[in-house]
């Protein structure tokens, strides 16, 4: 598999910020909002299968905004797992951390989800054999809605490593959507210090997002790990493509369930 490697991208001029509901579509929050409940007393999980509590924190706030008062949203850290999982290698001894993580949440009967927190679901099996609530992966539930009503998808991610982008394509055709499937593009450069410059991010990030778009033929973009989602929130403005945000689309499927179940 060919993976395509961004040239290192020009400075851009980033906007501040735009409406959540832009980043998956108007009809992702319209759904949200029409199926939702209030549920005050009631929380949602965020794990973070890596040690980097800002990412948390920055994923719980992103997850709490697409929801609403829906439910409580907690971010909670692997603590004994890198900053940023970047290979295969990575994502599997971060498993039993998570596990850690989602067993002891789902014991306070408030607790009505999980959601395990990186795009490649590290543990999500294995967290839903071992709890009785639901439990989301941002991974699985971000290629549902960038599929939706069969338009192609591509991903942008920072993450080089050719068995972890293999990886998508296979979880693209275990879902049934290989035939939308359009992609991964990678920025260029080591991906642990790009996530800490929030500028250099950006601006790999929208060149990359251009070449999924205008190369690849892609229609909805996927920002390929949730510590990319506040990125997709500055960068949507330039792009008609929706760019969709992991977190997000596990945030509202969550949500959903939540209010299904009460």
């Amino acid at each position: 598999m060919t993976i395509t490697i961004t040239a290192r991208a020009r400075h851009w001029a980033m906007a501040a910020g735009c409406s959540l509901g832009l980043l998956s579509g108007p009809a992702a929050a319209q759904d949200t909002a029409q199926d939702v409940a209030q549920n005050p007393g009631r929380i949602i999980v965020l794990i973070n299968p890596n040690s980097n509590e800002a990412a948390t924190q920055s994923m719980a706030g992103l997850a709490q905004a697409a929801i609403g008062d829906a439910a409580k949203v907690e971010g909670r850290s692997n603590a004994g797992a890198p900053a940023l999982l970047t290979t295969p290698e990575d994502m599997a001894n971060a498993v039993p951390g998570v596990v850690a993580i989602g067993t002891e949440a789902a014991a306070d009967p408030r607790v009505a989800a999980l959601i395990v927190s990186a795009f490649s679901d590290p543990g999500l099996p294995e967290l839903r054999a071992a709890v009785e609530i639901p439990v989301f992966g941002i991974g699985e539930e971000v290629f549902h809605e960038a599929a939706r009503d069969g338009r192609p998808f591509g991903i942008v991610t920072v993450t080089p490593d050719e068995k972890l982008v293999e990886s998508f394509r296979q979880k693209a055709a275990a879902l049934g959507y290989e035939a939308q499937y359009r992609g991964v593009r990678v920025t260029p450069g080591d991906p642990t210090e790009l996530v800490q410059d929030p500028a250099r991010l950006d601006a790999a990030l929208a060149e990359a997002v251009g070449q999924s778009t205008g190369k690849d033929g892609a229609e909805a973009v996927i920002m390929g790990g949730g510590p990319l989602s506040a990125s997709a929130v500055r960068l949507q403005p330039q792009f008609d493509q929706p760019l969709v945000v992991a977190v997000t689309a596990a945030a509202r499927a969550a949500a959903k369930q939540v209010a299904r179940a009460d």
